[in-house]
This record gives structure tokens, C-alpha cells and sequence, in this order.
């Protein structure tokens, strides 16, 4: 029998990680994420429950550090295995796990300083710059439905998961001693609306079904809807005289962003503001998308190409790049008017928490989130109304405007979700992860009512035989 092992993303959204066993595959690792908010720091530093070193090989599903983020320690503590991805995902990694290393080296130094200066000794480091080369030489990049042979006798193939750009579905067969078996891992699922993205692919035969349950117990609005609040929200902000605060991660989101503007831009509803993108790494993917461009949307490429070289950056002329950090403190002399897109997409570091420092405290400022906010999260506390915040040792109050986008998401609401399981035939086994509890029995009952699936809600460290 083959059997799945779930370390990660399990009643939990982040730190996906799931171990797959069978004779005809080896151990295989799907995803090797890190967790966000919460007891982040203790489950990134602790032991992974297995042995790095006995792992053949990892399956990921796409670059998001919460589902790839761990690869370097991985490396460090002995697994010398291929890294199955896609090739846009093997480009974007170069630019995330660079950037995810250079903030983890820095804050270690701050911290080894503080110890230092209390006598204690100094903590080591998880993993070295060698190891983020390792993982990255270790990378394989695949084209969609390609045949990839995983271990002894099994496939690996990568479907569309219309998230972001790279992002797959991961199907991996393989036969054993009763029969074959056909594994599902959604990865993450996009919406079915998502500019700049395809559909996610809908496949139709599995022996079981890994899918995530980000939104599950909730609708996206559309997009068109979206693109309307979000003009609101600009004019009110403009009207009282403030200025745009965007957390945004680096890869997707910043992208669809980047798109509505310059759509706003295109129909004259942009005119005086300035248009900030202060994250060298949400630049930098930015470029990765330029180059991806056939992966992505025709009709959205079309849109960007209607009138100079298809790219997101000329679809916004107005838009300034930020890299340098004397360029990000100039911003903030700028008292009314700026919209301004920073990381992180959680607010638990980057520059955002900078221009928080600078504008959050004013009343005539917006703070607009579009993405998910995992509990424990610096903005998953402003989204849920706290009326005072804690950064660089300071308190802030919280007078800024509010506003979320849900529309924005890159994953699936409750009905995508439900309706890409209800693709396969004959209903397979599921199990649900990436997901909150009260998230995924919401979606739980759904699939109940509608697809007569009694699903399986693992957690850490569960383990299933099919």
C-alpha cells in the first residue's frame, strides 16, 4: 500500500508538506513550505518529522514560500534529490529563495548581536547561501503534461493550476501489487476569473484527491465587481486627501494588481497618482512574468500588448520601481496621492511595515489587503480590527481605512473548489489541506451535499494508506 504522510498545511494554510511512499516512487516529498504567523519561528527552526536524507526527490507545486521555502534546510540537513517543478517555477525560485535567504541572514546577524550583548551564545544558521545554490542547481523545470518518470516505476505530471505563474496541479501514477494508483495534489487552485492566469485544469481520474481549502467557506467576488470597489476605495482616499498602503505578495498578486491598474490608468482614472512598486523582489518577478508571458491569459496578453511591447510594466507607464532603499524613504515625503505596493503580502516584514510607520496612524490613509492573512499574522490583526499595532518596539494606532478585496485572491472560492472535484469520475477519495478548520468542514458539508464525497480532514503528522 501506498502511504501519504501530511507535515504541513494540515488544518493549517501554510507550511504545506506532504510525504508520499510507495515502492514504485520512493518518498517523495510534495512541497516543503514554511509556516507563516503564529508559532512560525519555533515550526520553521524545528525538526521536519523526517529524514531529510531519505527523501529521493520533491514534487512542487509552485514557488510561494509556503510551499517551498524549506528547501534550503531540507538541502542543509542531507537531501540530495531532483526538485520536480515547473520551468516558470524554477525562474521564480531563483528570485524567492535569494530574497527569503538574504532576510533570513540578516535578521539572524540582529539577533546573534543581541545575544552577544547578553552573554548568550550564538545561534547557528538553519542552512548557508550554498545550500540556496544547491536547492536551485537541484531544480528541474517541466513543461505542463509532460511525462516525467518519478523513482523505480511511477509518472509525474503537471497541469495548470492557475494560480500563479508555474503554478500545477501535481499528478503522480504508479502501479501497485493490487493495481495502479492515480494521486492528485491540487496545489493551489485559482479562481476561475483571475486576470493574467488560465482556468485551472480539470482533470477527471483519481484514486484520491489532495486538494486545498484556502476559501472554502466563502465566495470571491468577480473580478468586474473587484476592479469597481477598487475604484471607490482610490476616490474616497483621494477625496480625503491620503494615500494607498498595498501589502502584496511578491508573486501573483502584485502581478493582477500591477494589470487592474493599468487598466485604470488606460481609461484616464489614475491621473495624479503616483504609482510606487517598492519591493526589489516583487520587481524582479514582475520580469520573470514578462518573460513567461506565453503561460499566461491570451486575452489578458493581448490587453497588454494593445499598445506598446507586451509587458506589465509599459501597460503602466506611471508606475515607478523602487529597489533601492533611499528610493523607498523618499515615499514617505509624500503626503498625499501615492499608492504604494509592498511586501510582505502578510504584513510580518518587508517595507510595508515601513510606510505602516509612516501612514497608519492618519485617518485620510487606506489600507488595502488582497490576499489571504493567516491567523497570527500582523495583518490578519488589522483585518480582524485591531485598534492598535506593534512594530520596531513602538505601538501605533490605527486610524487608517480598512478595506479588503477579496476578489483579488488567487485561490478558488467554495464553488471552484467544489466544482473542480466534481470533475473526476468516478468520485475519488479526498482529503482536504491548506485550510483553516472551520474553512474546510464549511467546504466538508458542501462536498457532502453536492458531490456525495465524505471527505478526510488530516492533521500534522496523520497518515493515510491507499
Amino acid at each position: 500500500m501506498a502511504r501519504l504522510t501530511f507535515y504541513g498545511a494540515a488544518r493549517e494554510v501554510t507550511g504545506s508538506c506532504h510525504l508520499l511512499e510507495a515502492p514504485a516512487v520512493g518518498r517523495v516529498l510534495l512541497d516543503c513550505g514554511m509556516h507563516q504567523g503564529g508559532d512560525a519561528v519555533d515550526r520553521n527552526d524545528g525538526d521536519f518529522g523526517f529524514d531529510p536524507a531519505a527523501i529521493d526527490a520533491v514534487v512542487l507545486s509552485h514557488a510561494h514560500l509556503d510551499h517551498s521555502g524549506l528547501l534550503p534546510r531540507l538541502y542543509r540537513q542531507g537531501f540530495r534529490g531532483p526538485i520536480h517543478c515547473t520551468g516558470a517555477t524554477a525562474e521564480l525560485l531563483v528570485v524567492m529563495l535569494k530574497d527569503a535567504a538574504g532576510l533570513y541572514f540578516r535578521d539572524l546577524e540582529r539577533a546573534n548581536l543581541r545575544n552577544a550583548r547578553r552573554g548568550r551564545p550564538e545561534e547557528p544558521p538553519a542552512y548557508e547561501w550554498e545550500d540556496v545554490a544547491a536547492v536551485l542547481d537541484a531544480c528541474v523545470g517541466h513543461r505542463y503534461r509532460e511525462a516525467v518518470p518519478l523513482g523505480p516505476a511511477g509518472t509525474l505530471r503537471f497541469h495548470d493550476a492557475g494560480h500563479i505563474l508555474g503554478s500545477a496541479i501535481c499528478e503522480v501514477s504508479f502501479e501497485e501489487a493490487d493495481g495502479p494508483r492515480r494521486l492528485v495534489f491540487s496545489g493551489d487552485l485559482g479562481k476561475h476569473d483571475s486576470v493574467l492566469m488560465r482556468e485551472p485544469a480539470r482533470l477527471q481520474s483519481a484514486d484520491l484527491v489532495l486538494m486545498e481549502s484556502t476559501y472554502g467557506d466563502r465566495e470571491h467576488k468577480t473580478e468586474e465587481d473587484t476592479l469597481a470597489e477598487l475604484r471607490e476605495v482610490l476616490r474616497d482616499t483621494w477625496r480625503r486627501g491620503g494615500s494607498v498602503m498595498i501589502p502584496s505578495f511578491a508573486v501573483g498578486r502584485t502581478q493582477e494588481i500591477l494589470f487592474h491598474l493599468g487598466c485604470l490608468h488606460q481609461a484616464g482614472e489614475l491621473d495624479g497618482w503616483q504609482v510606487f512598486l517598492d519591493s526589489p523582489m516583487a520587481i524582479a518577478v514582475t520580469r520573470v512574468y514578462d518573460h513567461w508571458l506565453r503561460l499566461l491569459d491570451a486575452e489578458d496578453v493581448k490587453t497588454l500588448s494593445e499598445n506598446q511591447r507586451a509587458s506589465l510594466e509599459n501597460f503602466l507607464p506611471t508606475l515607478k520601481l523602487t529597489e533601492s532603499t533611499d528610493a523607498s524613504m523618499a515615499i514617505n515625503r509624500i503626503r498625499k496621492g501615492a499608492l504604494i505596493i509592498a511586501g510582505s503580502g502578510m504584513c510580518t516584514g518587508g517595507r510595508i511595515r515601513h510606510h505602516f510607520k509612516h501612514r497608519i496612524w492618519d485617518a485620510s490613509n487606506t489600507v488595502i489587503f488582497v490576499g489571504f492573512q493567516a491567523a497570527g499574522t500582523l495583518g490578519r490583526l488589522i483585518v480582524d480590527g485591531a485598534s492598535t499595532i506593534r512594530m520596531f518596539g513602538e505601538e501605533f494606532v490605527v486610524k487608517a481605512n480598512v478595506a479588503t478585496l477579496g476578489g483579488l485572491s488567487a485561490h478558488a472560492g467554495q464553488s471552484g473548489l467544489v466544482a473542480w472535484l466534481g470533475a473526476f469520475d468516478p468520485a475519488p477519495r479526498t482529503v482536504l489541506v491548506h485550510g483553516e478548520a472551520g474553512a474546510q468542514k464549511a467546504l466538508a458539508a458542501r462536498i457532502r451535499g453536492e458531490l456525495g464525497i465524505e471527505t478526510e480532514i488530516p492533521g500534522r503528522y496523520d497518515s493515510i494508506e491507499f
